[in-house]
C-alpha cells in the first residue's frame, strides 16, 4: 500500500511545488522531470529485462532534434503530428539497430549500443542536418488545436510545467502496468535466467527487442521535451556521456524499481548543481567533475542496492543489531548459525530402555 502512495505523494507535492514562485527552482524541477522521463525508459531495458545500453542517448537526442527540425521559423507546429513524428523517428532507428545489436550479449552488446548511438552523434555532428555542431533552434512551443480551439498553451511556463508532470505521471503509469503484465513478467524472467526461459519455451528475441523499441520511444519523449524547454538542440545530446549520464541514474536509484530510476536522477541533478554552485565553492566550482565523482563512488560503495535500497538495508541492520547486540550487523550476519536438530539431539536426556522392551 505504502509502495502505492508514495508516487502519488511525490506527484502532489510537484504538482504543489509550481507555486513555488521562482523561476529557478521551476526550472530545476522540470529538468528533473524529464530526465527522470528518460531513467525511466532506460530502467525498462536494464532493470526490467537485464540489458545494459550505452547508446540511450541516441533516441533522447533523436527527438530533441525532430521536434527541432520539423518546427517551422515562423509560427508553432501542431503538437499533435509534431510529438508522434519525434516518437515514431526514435522507434524505427530503435527498430533497425535494435534488431541487430540483440544479436549479441553482455559486453558485445553495449558497444554495439555505444557505435549506433555514436554513428547518430556524428550524422547530426558533422553534416549540415541540424545546424552541425552549432545546433539548432526551437523558437516557438508547439501547440495544441482543435479546430481553433486552444485547450493549453504550452508557451505558458505553468501550463509546460504541468504538461511535464503529466507525461512523468503517464510513463510511470504505463511501467508500472507494464510490469505486472506477462510480458513484464517475461522480461523478468529473460533478466534472470533467459536460457531457462527458451527451455520453457519462450522466443526472448521479440520479448528483447519490443522492450527495446518501447524504452527507446520513452526516451525520445523526453528529448522531445528537453527540446521544448530550451528552445535549442545541439548533438551533445546523443553523445555517450549523455547514455552514461542516464546509466549512473538507474544505477544510483536502484535498478529493480522505477522509484529508484527516479531518486536516482533527482540525486545526480541536485549534486551537479551542488557542485557547480559558486555561492558555495566559489573558483572551485569550476572543478565540480572531481567532488561529483567522489560523491557517486562513495554512495555507490555504501548503497549496493541503490538508495531505493536504503529503507530495507537499514531494516536488515537493525534486525542484525537486535539478534546479535554485542556484535555488528556484518558479523552477526556472518557468524555460524546453531544447527537446531544438532542441538536437540546434544540436549535431549538419554532414555534408558524398558525391561522386555527390543534394544535397537
Amino acid at each position: 500500500m505504502l509502495n502505492r502512495l508514495l508516487p502519488i505523494a511525490a506527484l502532489l507535492a510537484l504538482a504543489v511545488f509550481s507555486w513555488s514562485g521562482s523561476d529557478y527552482y521551476t526550472g530545476l524541477a522540470i529538468k528533473i522531470m524529464i530526465y527522470g522521463i528518460f531513467a525511466l525508459s532506460l530502467q525498462l531495458l536494464v532493470g526490467g529485462a537485464g540489458l545494459v545500453s550505452l547508446g540511450h542517448a541516441a533516441f533522447f537526442g533523436i527527438g530533441a532534434y525532430v521536434a527541432a527540425l520539423l518546427s517551422p521559423e515562423s509560427e508553432a507546429a501542431g503538437l499533435w503530428w509534431l510529438l508522434p513524428a519525434a516518437l515514431l523517428a526514435a522507434a524505427a532507428y530503435a527498430l533497425a539497430t535494435g534488431a541487430l545489436a540483440l544479436r549479441t550479449r553482455g559486453v558485445y552488446f553495449i558497444m554495439v549500443t555505444l557505435a549506433f548511438s555514436q554513428m547518430a552523434y556524428y550524422v547530426f555532428h558533422d553534416t549540415k542536418i541540424g545546424g552541425g555542431s552549432d545546433g539548432i533552434y526551437l523558437y516557438f512551443r508547439p501547440e495544441l488545436s482543435l479546430g481553433g480551439w486552444l485547450p493549453f498553451d504550452l508557451g505558458d511556463a505553468r501550463t509546460f510545467y504541468f504538461f511535464v508532470l503529466a507525461c512523468l505521471a503517464l510513463t510511470w503509469g504505463f511501467l508500472a502496468l507494464l510490469r505486472r503484465s506477462p510480458f513484464g513478467a517475461a522480461l523478468a524472467g529473460i533478466r534472470i535466467n533467459e536460457q531457462r526461459m527458451r527451455a520453457a519455451g519462450y522466443s526472448t528475441y521479440p520479448y528483447k527487442l519490443a522492450a527495446y523499441v518501447i524504452g527507446a520511444t520513452l526516451a525520445s519523449l523526453a528529448g522531445f521535451l528537453f527540446a521544448l524547454k530550451d528552445g535549442f538542440v545541439t548533438p551533445e545530446l546523443l553523445a555517450w556521456e549523455q547514455s552514461g549520464l542516464v546509466l549512473l541514474m538507474v544505477i544510483l536509484g536502484g535498478m529493480g524499481s522505477l522509484g529508484g530510476a527516479v531518486l536516482g536522477t533527482v540525486a545526480l541533478v541536485l549534486m551537479q548543481e551542488l557542485f557547480q554552485s559558486q555561492e558555495i565553492f566559489g573558483e572551485y566550482a569550476r572543478h565540480w567533475h572531481l567532488p561529483l565523482g567522489v560523491a557517486i563512488i562513495a554512495l555507490v560503495a555504501l548503497l549496493p542496492n541503490g538508495l531505493a535500497g536504503l529503507p530495507a538495508q537499514l531494516r536488515q541492520r537493525r534486525a542484525a543489531h537486535v539478534a546479535a547486540p554485542g556484535l555488528d550487523a556484518d558479523t552477526a550476519r556472518a557468524a555460524p548459525k546453531p544447527d537446531a536438530a544438532h542441538s536437540s539431539r546434544q540436549q535431549a536426556p538419554a532414555r534408558l530402555p524398558i525391561q522386555g522392551e527390543p534394544h535397537v
